[in-house]
C-alpha cells in the first residue's frame, strides 16, 4: 500500500512553464475532486475500491494513463513542513483538495488538533462498538461456517482414505506387487 501521500514525477525538459512543473519534472497525483468528480476519477473508484489504493501508484498511473516504468513513484508521510512537498502539491494541501483522504499529523497546532480528537471522541466510541458488533457476528458465522465445513469434508475425507488404503492394500495383496522384502 502506499503512503499518503503518493505522486509519480516523470521527468521533463528544462524551462517547462506549468504549475505542475517543478525542478525538471512534472507531477501527478490525485485530489478528492479528480476522483470523486470526473469520469476518469469513476473508473479508477471501481478499479481501486479501497481507499489507500484509491491516491496510490497505481492509480495515479492509471488515471493519467502513465506506464508502469514511466517516471517515478514518489511518497510522503511526513507533514511536518511544507517543504517536505514540491511547491504544487504543497498548494494543493494548503487548499484542502485532500480532503477525505485521512487526517495527516503535523497539519495542525496542538490546540487544533486537541479539539479536533475531541470533537472526533463521539464518532470513535460509535465506531469501536459498531466493530465490536460487526466483529462479533463474524466469529458466529465463523463458527458456524467451520462447523458445516468440517462436517461437509468429514464424509469425503472418509470416502477418500478408504479409496486410498482399498486401491493399496488391493494392490499389496498380489505377491508380485510387493518390495522384495514383502514377498
Amino acid at each position: 500500500m502506499c503512503e499518503f501521500l503518493s505522486a509519480v514525477k516523470v521527468k521533463h525538459a528544462k524551462g517547462s512553464i506549468s504549475p505542475y512543473y517543478e525542478d525538471g519534472y512534472k507531477w501527478y497525483f490525485l485530489t478528492h475532486d479528480l476522483i470523486h468528480n470526473t469520469p476518469r476519477g469513476e473508473i479508477i473508484q471501481k478499479k481501486f475500491p479501497g481507499s489507500g489504493e484509491l491516491i496510490g501508484h497505481s492509480a495515479i498511473r492509471e488515471y493519467y494513463g502513465l506506464r508502469s516504468g514511466e517516471g517515478e513513484n514518489w511518497e510522503r508521510s511526513d507533514f511536518s513542513t511544507p517543504e517536505n512537498f514540491p511547491t504544487i502539491i504543497a498548494r494543493a494541501i494548503k487548499r484542502g483538495e485532500f480532503r477525505g483522504f485521512g487526517e495527516p499529523a503535523g497539519l495542525l497546532i496542538a490546540t487544533a488538533d486537541k479539539a479536533w480528537k475531541e470533537a472526533i471522541a463521539t464518532a470513535d466510541k460509535a465506531w469501536q462498538e459498531a466493530i465490536a458488533t460487526a466483529d462479533k457476528a463474524w466469529q458466529e458465522a465463523k463458527a458456524t461456517a467451520d462447523k458445516d465445513w468440517q462436517e461437509a469434508i468429514a464424509t469425503a475425507d472418509k470416502a477418500w482414505q478408504e479409496a486410498k488404503a482399498t486401491a493399496f492394500w488391493d494392490l499389496f495383496a498380489i505377491p508380485e506387487n510387493r518390495a522384495k522384502a514383502w514377498r
